[in-house]
């Protein structure tokens, strides 16, 4: 895809997602573009979306496939929706162009 679901920020890296819970398992499904022609990842989660449980599902599942903290890890807008914003902090050393590139290589196509 031409367009990327994340942009580099001053503290990491924002990140669009379309989530799907109660999706069978937990795992991302690549990039995918709506019908607005935003570019968004596809993610899917075993959990429902009661209580928040989908949601800290989806911060799990992208810390440990970013390799970095649950608490990096923050759902910034959509806490009710499937169209969800993120926001990932980076270290000071790597900042989020390291995070831009492990997204990168994870969603090859």
């Amino acid at each position: 895809m031409s367009e990327e679901a994340w942009r580099v920020s001053a503290n990491g890296l924002v990140l669009q997602v379309r989530l799907t819970p109660r999706g069978g398992r937990d795992a991302l499904e690549g990039l995918s573009k709506l019908a607005d022609g935003r570019c968004v990842l596809k993610a899917r989660v075993r959990a429902a979306p009661e209580d928040g449980a989908a949601n800290r599902a989806l911060v799990a599942l992208l810390a440990k496939a970013l390799d970095v903290p649950k608490s990096n890890v923050t759902v910034t807008a959509g806490h009710t929706a499937r169209l969800k914003e993120l926001e990932i902090a980076a270290d000071s050393q790597s900042g989020g162009t390291a995070l831009a590139e492990r997204l990168a290589a994870l969603t090859k196509e």
